[in-house]
């Protein structure tokens, strides 16, 4: 067996050391979480139980864990379908140039370089100075968008410049109009990335904190809701709901993942080879 160069060894420990940087925190909130009920919020842990889960479902003291946890849901669920909807509509437009097509690219490429806190502080002035409400639905909804849409586009302009017209040709060769084209040829193709778009729409949404901090009015969403308890709660229940919310996370990308999947496995099944090159 050929010995490997002692570079290889030095790159493995720069990766096991990055991967420890990257996930060493969530294991250790992990961990600590499942401390027992004398248990503190550093090591040595004092005790191994679920005991600070049980609490989490209890009445606090201080927070709205499950409420600010439903508005971050349903904002996530608003800001991904509006991504979705959005950014296919955009990549559309895109496969042809108009005139300002270039100038309207680099506008929807500048919010993502602009830093998030100034975002924020500008949604939320011109919400107040134009008397609407500063609210977690409008201005925090709006805010978001401005950081979930470029990366939608973005996808959504690489899938479109690979796409295969002569299906769609095919397809208004057999009488489809433009709309059945659309319905029955393109969105089933490309119904993969679409499902990437809105796994990125929810995700970046559900933990966005610097682009709601001024925008969510008097409604916190989880992320928010999280850094004030930071500053009120001396126990592990705080790590017991970051080891939650990391695991819905996670359930949440395998859901997608899986219907990735199941849909690949359909189209194999059913013979086609349609879009197999995009994947």
């Amino acid at each position: 067996m050929e010995k490997r160069p002692r570079s290889f060894y030095v790159m493995a420990a720069v990766f096991g050391a990055f991967l420890i940087f990257l996930y060493g925190p969530t294991v250790t909130i992990a961990i600590l979480s499942f401390q027992g009920p004398q248990g503190g919020l550093t090591f040595p842990m004092r005790g191994v139980s679920v005991h600070w889960f049980h609490e989490l479902f209890q009445q606090q003291a201080v927070g709205d864990i499950w409420g600010s946890f439903a508005r971050s849901f349903v904002l996530g669920l608003m800001v991904m379908v509006t991504t979705v909807v959005v950014s296919v509509m955009g990549g559309l437009a895109f496969r042809k140039r108009f005139p300002g097509s270039g100038i309207i690219f680099y506008l929807i490429i500048t919010s993502l370089v602009i830093p998030s806190i100034l975002i924020s502080l500008g949604v939320g002035l011109i919400f107040s100075q134009s008397g609407l409400d500063i609210h977690w639905s409008t201005s925090g909804y709006g805010s978001q968008l401005t950081w979930t849409l470029p990366f939608g586009l973005l996808i959504m302009f690489a899938v479109f410049n690979r796409f295969d017209k002569s299906y769609e040709e095919a397809a208004r060769d057999q009488g489809a109009t433009a709309w059945q084209t659309i319905w029955h040829v393109v969105l089933p193709i490309i119904a993969p990335m679409l499902i990437g778009v809105a796994l990125f729409g929810f995700t970046l949404s559900y933990d966005e904190f610097a682009r709601t901090l001024l925008t969510a009015g008097s409604y916190n969403t989880l992320p928010l809701e999280i850094y004030g308890m930071t500053t009120n709660v001396t126990t592990p229940v705080i790590f017991a709901l970051g080891t939650l919310t990391t695991a819905f996370s996670l359930v949440i990308i395998a859901v997608f993942l899986v219907t990735v999947v199941i849909m690949n496995r359909r189209r194999a099944r059913q013979g086609s080879d349609a879009g197999k090159g995009m994947v």
